[in-house]
């Protein structure tokens, strides 16, 4: 499911307006960024969490050449599944 197909659910199973729906989704989705980006956790209860994880520098090695490289520090989203998701992946 992409999101164009998310928004489309959306409509029909809350019975929103295509519009609502659009502005519902991406306002979700910019909220949830905008508080990783705070270096905040988003939870959501039943569904799974939402957690930034930073990565320090580190020394590499180029494959092709074998020189070493410096690697910069990232950060990165991880997402952990909930009790209540991982239940339902159980269920056929």
């Amino acid at each position: 499911m992409n999101k164009a197909q998310l928004i489309s659910a959306l409509t029909n199973t809350a019975k929103l307006s295509r519009r609502d729906a659009d502005v519902a989704v991406n306002s979700i989705f910019d909220i949830i960024i905008d508080q990783l980006r705070q270096g905040e956790k988003v939870q959501i209860v039943g569904f799974g969490a939402f957690d930034v994880r930073e990565r320090p520098a580190r020394k590499g090695r180029n494959p092709m050449t074998g020189e070493a490289i410096e690697i910069e520090a990232t950060r990165s989203v991880a997402f952990k599944p909930g009790k209540s998701l991982k239940d339902a992946m159980e269920q056929k």
